[in-house]
């Protein structure tokens, strides 16, 4: 398989969740602002949910570019990375639904702390497909980044039941930490 057709496939699959996630926000009820703040923590709930499903999005991208062998491997690990994200719409619709309280909150995590494990275990899979010497192998550094994420993650899956917006605060922090694209792929592609 070509690299191009997962891509398309990632792309619709990711177009997808980002569509259900969209459509899980209620219609406010009336015209002025107070309708819109009794939704506000779901919104909320929606923005770090797209800025998490679009970091996920960008950076598959940017570790793609290398990429000139697919093989099983890659492909199921690439549907784990997928099947993560894919709950992400499910996990919003429990907050918005319960509330900013502990256990939603807490699944969040998981759901966010799963998806990055599913991208390490696809970024294994591209290096185990295209050997030690692939691009994606130069590319991966130290995973300072990956490691304080895990470690956040984990945290704020406990903190959530001592206080739920400690969590999201810390979600947020995370993602801050990953709004800039990896750029180890890129300059890999230019250096060769």
């Amino acid at each position: 398989m070509k690299p191009e057709r997962l891509n398309a496939f990632t792309d619709g699959v990711v177009a997808i969740i980002i569509t259900i996630m969209v459509l899980e926000l209620p219609t406010p009820r009336g015209a002025d602002l107070g309708s819109l703040a009794a939704d506000a923590p779901l919104f909320g709930a929606y923005v770090l949910s797209f800025i998490n499903v679009g970091i996920y999005w960008n950076n598959h991208h940017h570790m793609m570019q290398p990429v000139e062998r697919i093989d099983g491997r890659v492909l199921w690990a690439n549907l784990f990375l997928l099947f993560w994200l894919s709950l992400i719409p499910l996990v919003i619709r429990w907050i918005g639904e319960a509330g900013v309280t502990a256990l939603p909150v807490a699944a969040f995590g998981v759901v966010l702390l799963l998806a990055g494990a599913a991208y390490q275990l696809l970024e294994f899979a591209l290096i185990a497909a295209e050997g030690a010497d692939s691009g994606v192998a130069r590319a991966v550094g130290s995973k300072g980044k990956e490691w304080l994420s895990v470690v956040s993650y984990a945290l704020a899956i406990g903190a959530a039941f001592v206080s739920p917006w400690l969590s999201v605060a810390i979600y947020f922090a995370v993602a801050a930490l990953w709004l800039i694209p990896d750029r180890r792929f890129e300059r890999d592609l230019q250096a060769g």
